[in-house]
């Protein structure tokens, strides 16, 4: 079982950064790969970034260069650098372990990016 909680969001302007935190619960967290989703508003999910148990990043090719994913095992935490935030870049962030269907997800953080 792991209970993740996202925070961080917030309202930032155009060309602003935040930078999102994933708390999880769990000795275990340390195997697992950690996503960062993207919800626009109306819209289904989207992947925005994962990163590795050794920590490997991967990202979506609309974030590549102004997200950055970084995790700290020691403190059960994973993060999410986003910088040059577009309007497109607005919606509900969530962090999920272990996949999109059987997985474990957080609430989810707000971020709205205005123009």
């Amino acid at each position: 079982q792991v209970q993740l909680v996202e925070s961080g969001g917030g309202l930032v302007q155009t060309g602003g950064s935040l930078t999102l935190s994933c708390a999880a619960s769990g000795s275990l967290f340390r195997l697992y790969s950690v996503s960062w989703y993207h919800q626009p508003p109306g819209k289904q999910r989207e992947l925005v970034a994962v990163i590795q148990r050794n920590s490997s990043p991967n990202y979506a090719d609309s974030v590549k260069g102004r997200f950055t994913i970084s995790r700290d095992n020691g403190r059960n935490m994973v993060y999410l650098q986003m910088n040059s935030l577009k309007p497109e870049d607005t919606g509900v962030y969530y962090c999920n372990v272990g996949g999109p269907d059987n997985g474990y997800w957080g609430q989810g953080t707000q971020v709205t990016v205005s123009s």
